[in-house]
């Protein structure tokens, strides 16, 4: 695989991709956590690192965990590019104990993540260049769970900079056409444009849907300075089908019920019957 003016080792690649995926915790299928295929995160991770490069990045929500791959791909030679501090916010704390866990593990001095739900005000608005969100995709709501996730990001670069919003993109379908259009007037009505579109790009491990992919859609900001907006709580009217249809919202956080050791069968998924006579 050639990235920029070198060839990234690919086995390298997949094998740290590999790490990443043996750490982060099972999907759940109720939020909307559909994960990325492997092949998929080692491009995405590549195509980020270096659009990301040198910059302070804050991930709005992650279950595929780029933030780590790039973060990890990085501190270990295979990509010689990469953001200088990346945040991750998100909802679920599995995730976030994840990303910390690994990061102290693997000494990524540049990666953090913080507990978050995107329905609340942010915490740390205008204090990063870029943002990337891979959200809910809107299917039921006509990307309204999109835009909430995408305004976060928005405020997390304080509406000067870019993002790159990953959502579904489908030739057979209607509703992704319809969520693509809601979202990209809705970058135009808060002082963004489309910067480019990388169409139908990722696969995903998704039984009921196996063939629907995903873009990735870059916004840049008209202005370069940053402005200061006050960040509210999201409106009622955007949390209806929030997650998929009669779905809104009921969660806080998503708790971490005890320590997992991820890569590892954990004692709760199995039971052991023994040999006649053993103890």
């Amino acid at each position: 695989m050639v990235a920029g003016n070198r060839e990234v080792d690919l086995k390298a690649a997949i094998n740290a991709i590999s790490d990443v995926i043996q750490n982060r915790p099972r999907p759940l299928r109720e939020f909307d956590q559909i994960y990325m295929k492997a092949g998929d995160m080692v491009m995405q991770s590549e195509l980020i690192a270096r659009w990301t490069n040198g910059k302070r990045v804050a991930f709005i929500g992650d279950g595929d965990a780029i933030s780590v791959s790039i973060a990890y791909l990085h501190k270990r030679g295979i990509f010689e590019y990469g953001p200088s501090k990346i945040v991750l916010f998100d909802f679920d704390e599995r995730i976030c104990n994840a990303v910390k866990r690994f990061a102290d593990k693997e000494r990524l001095d540049q990666l953090d993540a913080e507990l978050y739900n995107c329905l609340e005000p942010f915490p740390k608005c205008g204090q990063f260049d870029v943002f990337y969100t891979n959200p809910p995709w809107g299917a039921s709501n006509n990307g309204e769970s999109v835009k909430v996730f995408v305004g976060r990001g928005m405020e997390a670069i304080g509406y000067a900079g870019e993002g790159v919003v990953v959502i579904a993109d489908d030739e057979e379908l209607a509703w992704p056409k319809v969520v693509l259009q809601a979202v990209q007037r809705f970058g135009l009505e808060n002082g963004f444009f489309v910067q480019k579109m990388m169409s139908q790009l990722h696969e995903y491990h998704l039984d009921d849907a196996p063939d629907l992919r995903s873009c990735n859609l870059l916004f840049k900001a008209v202005s370069g300075s940053k402005t200061a907006r006050p960040s509210v709580a999201t409106p009622q009217e955007a949390l209806e089908n929030f997650y998929g249809r009669e779905n809104p919202p009921r969660v806080l956080y998503v708790r971490e019920k005890k320590r997992v050791d991820y890569g590892k069968a954990n004692e709760d998924e199995y039971s052991f019957e023994l040999l006649d006579g053993a103890k």
